[in-house]
């Protein structure tokens, strides 16, 4: 036991605080126990129990840099930082990758791939070749592969493609391999495509689904001769609704019906012309109908047209359906055409004035009033014209009531239009 002497300072010693008690003395001692705790050094090892309990832990060892390292990164960091006033490919000889991968560096690489010589571009080549794939998934080293695909010659091109295969469904959905796919597609003769694209026999429709994967399937479409992509038609079969009203989907089949032949596009054209109902009032599938009114033959926009005839007043007002009509109403036939504007003539007066104001039948009228006959426009604007005033109120009808007053004013010179004449 240890004692340990304290001194009372003047104004808190004990006299001063009990005047009329004993005088104790100026000092005081008290037993104060201490309890020794052992606290180990930090460079001490640890004991036994410490051991036991908890295994040590690994310090994180700093990675240990070459000369070639240090060398690299100073190139490109004297390139980024413009110290160096001309830099041509030889000279990242050896630190083709680190370049690759960077920024600025690959920029540099791409424009010079474009003028190089042969010589120059097996050198760099020889460099890129045996890290090719993680090039392609690289968010900078990816434009680099697509530069050889386009101005590679054909044995780098080739041997490019032995790098895809057995990779080119992933890589289809990766956000910068499916370019590199995209690239290799458009740029290697059919004998190469045909080796790509044969991959994704059994991922069609993973691949249409998928935000990357569809822009490749999209281009197997547009540059691959059409005897090729059989399994990608033989894909939709029974599916073409369903792709139809996707984001993705309604895209592809966009593209079939531009660049596939008439016996391909018939394969989907049954299902699309079975669910036409449905697609012309669908968030996607109205682009799909519209291109079948824009790019298809004649009897198979006279099918879509069967199904808007009796029902243009309520199509015209539905946000995706009036896009259908005002196609309808631009590519059918003159007689067609014809008919579904006297649909509008003939219907009620209240149905022609709420077509006017509605926020989509405007443009369906605005269409009619365009491209119409001139007989049938008179008609048109002889149902119109009495509610003028009253149209000026409504923000949407304002578009409807410019157009005639303009169409007045040019036919005020020729013969007034006055009430037509039905036969």
């Amino acid at each position: 036991m240890e004692t340990t002497m304290f001194a009372y300072p003047e104004q808190y010693s004990p006299t001063a605080i009990h005047p009329f008690n004993y005088s104790p003395p100026q000092t005081l001692t008290w037993d104060i126990p201490f309890t020794t705790i052992d606290i180990p050094k930090r460079n001490s090892p640890p004991s036994l129990s410490s051991t036991l309990s908890s295994p040590p832990r690994r310090q994180p060892q700093p990675r240990r840099r070459s000369i070639g390292d240090s060398r690299r990164c100073q190139l490109l960091e004297d390139f980024r930082n413009n110290r160096l006033t001309s830099l041509e490919l030889v000279d990242v000889q050896g630190h083709v990758v680190d370049f690759a991968k960077d920024q600025h560096g690959s920029r540099f690489i791409q424009q010079k791939l474009e003028q190089a010589t042969n010589e120059e571009k097996d050198m760099i080549f020889a460099e890129v070749l045996p890290v090719a794939y993680n090039l392609i998934t690289d968010v900078f080293g990816n434009y680099v592969i697509q530069k050889y695909f386009e101005f590679g010659t054909l044995d780098q091109r080739s041997t490019l493609v032995e790098q895809l295969h057995g990779h080119v469904p992933a890589l289809s959905l990766h956000t910068y391999g499916c370019r590199v796919v995209q690239k290799a597609i458009e740029s290697v003769p059919s004998y190469l495509q045909s080796e790509i694209i044969n991959e994704l026999d059994g991922y069609v429709l993973k691949s249409i689904r998928d935000q990357n994967g569809n822009h490749v399937i999209q281009k197997c479409i547009e540059c691959v001769d059409p005897p090729l992509l059989y399994f990608i038609i033989m894909s939709f079969k029974g599916q073409v609704y369903e792709m139809a009203t996707h984001p993705y989907g309604c895209r592809v089949i966009q593209r079939i019906l531009e660049h596939c032949t008439a016996q391909q596009t018939d394969i989907l054209l049954k299902e699309i012309h079975f669910h036409a109902d449905q697609l012309i009032a669908d968030n996607y599938g109205n682009y799909v109908v519209q291109h079948v009114l824009e790019k298809g033959r004649p009897e198979q926009k006279s099918r879509i047209i069967g199904v808007i005839k009796g029902k243009v007043v309520a199509l015209s007002q539905h946000k995706f359906a009036s896009n259908v009509v005002e196609k309808c109403i631009v590519h059918a036939s003159r007689h067609e055409r014809a008919a579904l504007i006297d649909e509008i003539c003939s219907s009620p007066e209240g149905s022609i004035l709420t077509m006017t104001k509605d926020q989509f039948a405007n443009y369906v009228i605005q269409k009619m009033l365009d491209i119409a006959e001139p007989s049938q426009r008179k008609m048109l604007i002889y149902r119109i014209r009495p509610h003028l005033a009253m149209l000026k109120k409504f923000t949407y009808a304002k578009h409807i009531v410019n157009k005639i007053e303009r169409l007045t004013k040019s036919s005020s010179s020729g013969s007034p239009i006055t009430s037509p004449t039905y036969f």
